[in-house]
């Protein structure tokens, strides 16, 4: 596979990003075509993964068992505009830029980042990915515990939460200005600690395909030793988890992208809990299950607009949102429900 990679860029670059680029009056503009054409090879496999082996998954060995799937279907929609459209062009038009421009001062020969903070890994190219990938995950556990912890980015992040029948499709699921805050994050840490743009490309595919993985709707998990390294959809869906109000702070619980060692050394792990129906208990984000795309997104834009302009939004803690999308303390014992657990589950039937 490696020996054919090269070519394969290749060719999606000469066959179908310098002409696309070129009719968009793109090609001039920044960054390198081959970028887009790596980012397009890489979803493609990953859709081909979600598709053939995650998908069947569902069918097979359900977490939930559902009449219909009518709620995963805007989610499907929401992978291929990303993987697609969105993130190849991101790399494109301003990832590939600043690493140029943050590079320019750099010689070429000379190591940056964390093979100039630790020489040895110079000669070891696997222990420094694995390095990279140790610090890039946990990033990400921190990032994403911010996500949950200020109101002003849950505003945001909460639409990735408002799915009542979470599947392999739903993590693209999200708010796009949530998307590029998270890439401002992640890519500016990659720069920080001199990871080159093929590693960083490898990195985002591993964390994408096992957050595709453990966003699954299947009861399978890696069993009781492996699950306490890496994050298998039954740690995931816990995260996911409408707001038990009898344990407020249940839900609060298992944040890492792909290693859960990171919820073990900081208090957030949740273990041997049942499977339980997933979304949100605040029906001014539950909404976002009867909107399509564009009224998502601009339902989110609105919470977000809310809370960044309000004490409340800057407080960390949980909050709901009222009608007129400020948000307010504890949103799980305030706002005024509409639905209960058995409802948010939309069409779903008694799990097996």
């Amino acid at each position: 596979m490696f020996e054919f990679w090269p070519h394969w860029i290749d060719a999606c670059n000469q066959h179908v990003v310098t002409p696309l680029l070129a009719w968009l009056h793109l090609i001039d503009l920044f960054g390198d075509p081959r970028d887009v054409a790596e980012a397009l090879v890489i979803a493609l496999i990953q859709v081909c993964v979600i598709g053939a082996i995650f998908r069947p998954l569902e069918s097979i060995a359900p977490a939930e068992r559902w009449s219909d799937r009518r709620l995963t279907r805007i989610d499907r929609t929401y992978t291929l505009i990303m993987l697609f459209g969105l993130n190849p062009l991101f790399a494109y038009l301003v990832l590939t830029p600043i690493a140029a421009l943050l590079g320019a001062h750099v010689a070429e020969d000379t190591p940056g980042g964390l093979l100039a903070w630790i020489p040895w890994l110079q000669t070891h190219p696997y222990a420094a990915f694995g390095v990279y990938y140790l610090l890039f995950d946990f990033t990400y556990y921190w990032m994403h515990r911010a996500q949950h912890w200020m109101p002003w980015w849950w505003a945001l992040h909460s639409l990735h939460h408002s799915q009542r029948q979470m599947s392999c499709w739903c993590n693209d699921r999200g708010s796009y200005v949530d998307g590029l805050l998270q890439s401002f994050v992640l890519a500016g840490f990659g720069l920080v600690i001199g990871v080159e743009p093929e590693q960083f490309a490898l990195l985002m595919f591993v964390g994408e395909l096992v957050q595709n993985f453990s966003h699954t709707n299947t009861r399978l998990g890696f069993g009781r030793v492996f699950e306490r390294i890496f994050v298998d959809p039954k740690f995931h869906r816990l995260h996911h988890m409408i707001v038990d109000e009898s344990r407020p702070n249940l839900h609060n619980c298992n944040f890492g992208q792909v290693l859960s060692i990171w919820d073990r050394l900081f208090g957030t792990a949740l273990y041997g809990e049942a499977p339980r129906p997933t979304g949100v208990l605040d029906p001014m984000v539950d909404i976002d299950n009867e909107r399509g795309l564009v009224a998502m997104q601009w339902g989110a834009i609105r919470r977000f607009w809310g809370a960044l302009w309000s004490r409340a939004g800057w407080r960390p803690g949980d909050v709901g949102f009222g009608t007129d999308y400020m948000p307010y303390p504890s949103g799980h014992d305030r706002a005024e429900a509409t639905h209960s657990p058995q409802s948010l589950l939309g069409a779903s039937e008694s799990r097996p």
